[in-house]
């Protein structure tokens, strides 16, 4: 049988760049060779396509996350720009190599040489936002390929922790108590906001960017002056703030969802924090952190956290997989959603793929498993009529 030609696009526009390399180098090292052949697509931290020249390594990705060390990205590199073809065709991608002119100084100011480039599927593995949060996925529609994950919808609900709560609420799912402030708010008039925020909700406070993940800018509030602090980190990142009143004393769980219609659901796992909360240096920078799969919970609270967990994926139209985070209170037993990610970190020791591999799904089937996902939904899709006569 002939291989699957799939592009993996990685790297993108945000800060959760080096995150996205480390979840790319994952899937390529685990894609079975003898039925995928891979293409690396990345997007530079300035928005730039490229089929780079080599795909991420583990290990330089690790390093990018560090900071210790960058010439592996500068590494992979290429002069072949990249542009998605938006619309249905035989021709996926065009590679673009520009040609500088032969004289300096001349009027020859070069030629580009395109040639095409034609996929089977896309798996986007873009964290954050222009990438998981429905901009990455409407073009990937536009151009009718199959991809891997959540629709536009779902991509864009589920960056967005705002309204996601709005949908969660609106499906009758648990959530904490919170508020939304805009950044344009914040900046004319700050004692009035958390005059509001303190007389609403009760300390202590999380405050994070609405469109963000990898715990990139949030902080904890304990009083007014931390909370002005933290605000003005979040702004840093976004135009919309989410402010969530902390569940205390809580343990954090975590559990993960596959599948389009037909859903399955993992154990679910805990997390043990090295720092006050699950933020990115206890996710990427230390390993003092502690992850406990399956949790030590009741049947009874395992049963419940998987219930919500599939009706948080469908309440926002979920596609393919997802992570859902769980809150529950140490002293009531009760159990709150917290959020779900669309594209959760993907690398082998990431915790969506250990909640898989604890559930009996080795890595390399979840990449079967999602690929095959994706050419289940394009097919669903292709059955929608788009003209009336």
């Amino acid at each position: 049988m002939r291989r699957l030609r799939i592009g993996i696009i990685y790297g993108g526009r945000s800060s959760e760049h080096a995150v996205s390399l480390a979840s790319a180098a994952a899937i390529f090292a685990n894609l079975d060779r003898e039925r995928y052949e891979s293409v690396p697509i990345r997007i530079e931290q300035d928005g730039r396509w490229a089929l780079a020249e080599h795909p991420p390594t583990l290990a330089s990705a690790a390093d990018t996350i560090a900071g210790a060390r960058l010439e592996p990205e500068r590494a992979a590199r290429s002069t072949r720009e990249l542009h998605l073809v938006a619309h249905p065709g035989d021709e996926t991608m065009l590679t673009v190599e520009r040609r500088v002119g032969a004289e300096p100084g001349s009027d020859d100011r070069g030629h580009a040489i395109v040639t095409s480039l034609t996929l089977d599927l896309i798996f986007p593995i873009v964290h954050g936002p222009y990438g998981e949060d429905g901009t990455l996925q409407g073009l990937l529609e536009l151009a009718d390929i199959p991809y891997v994950g959540a629709g536009v919808l779902a991509a864009a609900v589920g960056m967005d922790k705002a309204v996601m709560k709005v949908l969660f609420a609106a499906s009758g799912l648990p959530i904490v108590q919170h508020d939304v402030v805009l950044r344009r708010d914040w900046q004319m008039d700050r004692t009035g906001i958390v005059s509001r925020l303190t007389g609403r909700l009760r300390f202590p406070l999380f405050v994070k960017p609405a469109n963000l993940g990898s715990s990139v800018g949030i902080s904890r509030a304990t009083d007014p002056d931390t909370l002005s602090s933290a605000i003005d980190l979040a702004a840093e990142f976004d135009r919309k703030i989410v402010v969530e009143e902390g569940v205390t004393p809580c343990r954090e769980i975590e559990c993960a969802v596959l599948g389009n219609n037909d859903l399955e659901v993992s154990v679910p796992g805990e997390i043990i924090p090295s720092h006050d909360f699950y933020d990115y240096a206890a996710k990427y920078l230390d390993d003092s952190s502690e992850i406990v799969i399956p949790a030590a919970l009741t049947p009874e609270q395992t049963d419940e956290i998987q219930r919500l967990t599939i009706a948080a994926f469908r309440a926002i139209d979920g596609a393919g997989m997802a992570r859902v985070d769980v809150l529950l209170e140490r002293n009531t037993g009760r159990i709150f959603v917290n959020e779900i990610n669309t594209h959760p970190g993907f690398t082998t020791i990431s915790m969506y793929a250990k909640l898989w591999a604890a559930s009996g799904l080795s890595y390399p089937a979840l990449l079967d498993r999602l690929i095959a996902l994706a050419c289940e939904r394009h097919a669903e899709k292709q059955q929608s009529r788009t003209r009336v006569l």
